[in-house]
Order: structure tokens, then C-alpha cells, then sequence
């Protein structure tokens, strides 16, 4: 007759199970970024979802409110997604009447996208969804809090966009005029491109 056996005869232990979580070890800043980004994406989307889109369109619309017509390849290349994901993005789009896709008169290959006027009532919603979004995220901060994260953030970007492709050296100015990263997403091509990256996974 066999004694009790002790955890580790009768399975491999987990590795490495004594050493402190990895990530808070050798990047507390990098984990808290992590979560914070997480929970911002999941807000993003409970608001988003409540105007009848997906995290991600919103940026699509947004350039199309900001700069009107323009070809499917410019959307792409603006948005920095795979062309896939973009041409699923309008087709859903298109489908809720929020844009319209026609060929360029200019050069019939390619296709002009455009917002509807029936976005308008969207437009309405995505600011709304998005300055609930601002509350929520900065509730708390008053305006030199406000101001000294949006400069921190700012810092943040410029590190991480360094040899980045398509990254820009400096972060475009906000448009109540501190730099950086609390802008709310509407205030760059930049911006909309690597927002648009991080939350296509949810729209698809």
C-alpha cells in the first residue's frame, strides 16, 4: 500500500509559480498601460454599441465626416488596416445607409467612398459616445490633471513612435490645445489610424 503522494509526484508543477507576476516584476507601467487600455477599448465599445456600430467604424466615419469623399485605397492607407478588414468595415457600413460606395469618375477602377446624409444622425451619436467616454475615463482629474496626462501621454506616443512606420515624430496638438494622447480620437489621421488598429479585432 502506496502513501499519500505530494503534489508534485503526481503532475508536473507549474513553472516558474514562485517568482512575482511577471509583467508587474519588469513592467509595472507597461501592465498598467496594458489594463487601462483594455478597459478603455471595453467602454469604448458598450458606448459605441448603443449608436449601432462597432469599435473601429466610428474612425472610419470620422475621416469621412472630415474630409468628405475620398478613394477606398486613401481609407486604407489612412487607417493603416489591412485592406480586407476596411472593405468589411464599409460593407457593414454601407449596409446600416451610414456610406456610399461608387466608382471615381476620375479613373473608374477605383471606388470614391463617401458619408451618407443619413450618418448625420451617427455623427451626432459618435461625439456624444465619445465625450462619455472623455467623463468616464478622466472622471476625477480636474483641468491641470487633465492637462499634465494629456502631456505624459504625449511623451508616451512620441517613445513608442519611434521607428514606427507612419508614425509621426511629434503628436498633433489637441484641439483644446494640450498635446498628445487624451484627445478623445478626433483629432488626426495619426490618431485614427492606430485607434482604428487596436480595436479591429472587435468589429470583425
Amino acid at each position: 500500500m502506496t502513501g499519500p503522494q505530494h503534489p508534485e509526484e503526481g503532475a508536473e508543477r507549474a513553472a516558474c509559480t514562485d517568482a512575482p507576476p511577471s509583467a508587474a516584476q519588469c513592467g509595472p507601467l507597461s501592465h498598467a498601460l496594458s489594463r487601462v487600455a483594455r478597459l478603455h477599448r471595453i467602454a469604448a465599445g458598450r458606448f459605441l454599441k448603443e449608436a449601432g456600430i462597432y469599435p473601429g467604424q466610428e474612425f472610419v466615419m470620422m475621416h469621412l465626416w472630415d474630409a468628405g469623399p475620398v478613394r477606398q485605397s486613401e481609407l486604407i492607407k489612412v487607417l493603416d488596416l489591412d485592406p480586407s478588414t476596411v472593405t468589411k468595415m464599409l460593407q457593414r457600413l454601407e449596409q446600416t445607409g451610414h456610406v456610399r460606395r461608387s466608382p471615381d469618375p476620375a479613373d473608374r477602377r477605383a471606388v470614391l467612398v463617401e458619408a451618407t446624409a443619413a450618418s448625420c444622425t451617427l455623427h451626432a451619436q459618435v461625439t456624444g459616445a465619445w465625450s462619455r467616454l472623455e467623463e468616464l475615463t478622466l472622471a476625477g482629474l480636474d483641468a491641470p490633471e487633465r492637462a499634465e496626462l494629456s502631456r505624459l501621454l504625449g511623451k508616451v506616443e512620441a517613445n513608442l513612435c519611434k521607428g514606427t512606420p507612419g508614425c509621426p515624430d511629434t503628436p498633433p496638438p489637441a484641439r483644446d490645445g494640450t498635446a498628445g494622447a487624451a484627445r478623445g480620437g478626433m483629432s488626426g489621421d495619426q490618431d485614427s489610424a492606430s485607434s482604428a488598429r487596436s480595436t479591429s479585432a472587435a468589429e470583425l
